[in-house]
């Protein structure tokens, strides 16, 4: 309702370091859009946080082998002795539950209020604060997961295997001016036989690639390897060895701005 006593508002705002008097007595008292913004921020960190640790479990699983995490973010299995659990990521994982959990539960509490202040609003401190308290154990945790983990330097089973290259090997024959409509339908058919013989792509005999695709020349199966489609792959933002390159060095210079 404001005050009748001549308070000198503008005093306040400039001892408290504030930006500004709010504009209206009552609207300064009804929400808690503040708490309510950083539990959004929060909840949308996590979730990047959440999404990084499932690709990194993905990742350093045997299927995988991408990278190995090390024994001070991991530990070993109750059942087999060859396991490494990913416990560190797991808990981050499971810890963004919590917090959008708390987000759509204060903005539940907040929802149904009327205007001026409710005793319902005390809730926005436990929302707060263990909002708070696990994202900084989360941030902190991904960090040290991060330098405790290493890649592998042999390439991945999965990319190695299963007609990953089918699509490069598309995108090949339509460089050579074969309209893809035809190379797609024509590549179908080399993984269906690549499939019947139990070999991939590049297993192929060079014959049976010419004679579906005379234009590609001789040098066609080396054109399908693993690093060859990866280097292909140069253009903006692609994952050529060259641009990934790029993309470490300008984020360790903006880490270094920081």
């Amino acid at each position: 309702a404001g005050s009748s006593l001549a308070l000198k508002r503008e005093v306040a705002r400039a001892d408290l370091d504030f930006l500004s008097v709010s504009a209206n007595s009552l609207d300064g008292v009804s929400d808690r859009d503040f708490v309510l913004e950083w539990q959004s921020f929060a909840s949308i960190f996590m979730v990047h946080l959440s999404r990084l640790a499932e690709d990194l479990i993905l990742y350093a699983s045997a299927e995988f082998g991408l990278v190995e995490l090390g024994d001070e973010v991991s530990s070993g299995s109750s059942l087999m002795p060859q396991k490494k659990n990913p416990d560190a990521l797991e808990l981050i994982r499971g810890k963004t539950g919590r917090v959008i959990g708390s987000f759509v539960g204060f903005l539940t509490t907040v929802k149904g209020l009327p205007l001026a202040y409710n005793k319902d609003l005390q809730e926005d401190k436990e929302a707060l604060f263990n909002t708070a308290d696990t994202l900084r154990a989360c941030a902190r945790n991904a960090a040290l997961v991060l330098r405790h983990t290493r890649p592998r330097p042999s390439p991945a089973l999965a990319l190695t295997k299963g007609f990953m290259n089918a699509t490069d090997l598309a995108d090949l024959c339509v460089l050579k001016g074969i309209p893809f409509r035809e190379a797609h339908e024509k590549v179908g058919h080399l993984v269906r036989l690549a499939l019947s013989r139990g070999i991939e792509l590049s297993d192929l005999d060079p014959a049976t690639l010419r004679d579906t695709f005379p234009t590609l020349g001789e040098n066609a199966l080396s054109e399908i390897t693993l690093a060859r489609c990866l280097e292909r792959k140069s253009g903006p933002g692609g994952t050529a060895p060259a641009r990934v390159k790029e993309a470490l060095s300008a984020l360790r210079k903006k880490i270094d701005l920081t």
